[in-house]
């Protein structure tokens, strides 16, 4: 099989450790802003798609070149081998951005990238007609920078943060690729403790048990390509059942979920449920002021509230400050937390070991980080 130039993207901050899931795959990598490049083929295509846990899209990339006119594009677009990618009842539309470039115009961008591939596409079918564009979709994006302009192909469809397990959402959701970050940015392993007392809806539980039990993050889910007619089905099989003799469901986690709204609590055990996790994750209706534990070498990851809207932030603060209370002397726990309350340390009460900067959606946030000692 061909090998085809290919990207993972993923929201910003999150590029590593994208990268370092490439890797684990067998993957040589290339790290820019915002997406990571690879070599593969269509089967790669796939297995990217149900394993990475951090990542939006997997993309195809069919060319690159530089253009500052409108004649450049057309011959640039036109040239590539569009006829060995969509057929003839597919339907491609385009999507574009532009970025200091001398051709800024997305809407003329978008059209002059679509006229050309209709034209590579008749010249090669012998097509007069209009092509009907009934088929299988074939998500095409130019992305021009700085005049260099990027043609990708997208292989994914909706998002690969959507898992299919969210039945439900809280007011305040993660993105499953975020929550999956956030337990990647941990030092949990499936022998220890986890804990969230923010659950929410429970993705960051949700993706722990995923990443604990070895479960594809894709299996509940189709992609785009699977549609498309140049992609084998019996492979596509071949792979998914791959996929699934690597989950270990036998290993036993310990994972629990608190949330001081029971409405919530129910939300979180569905979409574990959903998930084929099913009492595999505690949730319980608890506020975090209540919580207490005699467990050892605990990890505990939070989403707490921001207080973005005006007025909501002393009830936050409060919130950060029963929370130091609580949790403050667990020392052989590690403790995370997300928000973008940037004093969160001065009301939790404790200096943290460590920050990260990560992007929830467009808002910035730090990802306050205290590691625990571990007791022998």
């Amino acid at each position: 099989m061909k090998k085809l130039n290919l990207i993972a993207t993923m929201a910003s901050g999150l590029e590593s450790l994208t990268k370092n899931e490439l890797k684990d795959l067998g993957y040589e990598v290339q790290t820019e802003n915002g997406r990571v490049r690879f070599e593969g083929t269509f089967e790669d295509i796939i297995k990217t798609n149900l394993w990475l846990r951090t990542a939006d899209r997997i993309k195809i990339v069919v060319g690159e070149f530089e253009a500052k006119t409108f004649d450049d594009l057309f011959e640039s677009v036109k040239g590539l081998p569009w006829d060995e990618l969509i057929p003839v009842d597919g339907a491609f539309p385009v999507s574009g951005k532009s970025k200091k470039s001398t051709l800024f115009s997305v809407p003329d961008v978008q059209a002059i990238t679509k006229k050309a591939v209709v034209e590579k596409l008749r010249e090669v079918f012998h097509w007069r007609n209009q092509f009907p564009e009934t088929g299988a979709k074939y998500g095409l994006e130019v992305a021009i920078d700085k005049d260099h302009v990027m043609i990708t192909l997208d292989t994914t469809g909706d998002s690969l943060f959507k898992r299919g397990y969210r039945l439900h959402k809280g007011t305040a959701p993660l993105k499953e690729t975020m929550a999956a970050a956030l337990v990647l940015l941990t030092n949990w392993y499936p022998d220890k403790p986890l804990v969230d007392p923010f659950c929410g809806s429970g993705t960051v539980l949700i993706e722990a048990a995923m990443i604990g039990q070895n479960i594809a993050p894709g299996f509940n889910r189709d992609f785009a390509c699977e549609d498309w007619s140049i992609v084998d089905q019996e492979m596509v099989e071949r792979i998914r059942a791959a996929a699934d003799e690597k989950a270990n469901y036998d290993v036993e986690l310990d994972i629990t979920g608190y949330d001081i709204d029971q409405n919530m609590i129910d939300i979180a055990t569905e979409n574990a449920e959903e998930a084929g996790l099913s009492g595999i994750i505690s949730f319980k209706q608890q506020a975090v002021k209540d919580f207490k534990t005699d467990k050892k070498n605990g990890v505990m990851i939070g989403n707490p509230p921001y207080g973005e809207r005006m007025g909501d932030q002393e009830l936050v603060r409060k919130i950060y400050r029963q929370l130091g209370a609580a949790t403050g002397s667990l020392t052989t726990w590690s403790r995370y937390f997300i928000t973008s309350d940037l004093d969160f340390e001065n009301y939790y009460g404790q200096k943290a070991t460590k920050k990260r900067k990560l992007y929830n959606g467009a808002l910035r946030t730090d990802y306050f980080q205290f590691w625990g000692k571990r007791e022998r």
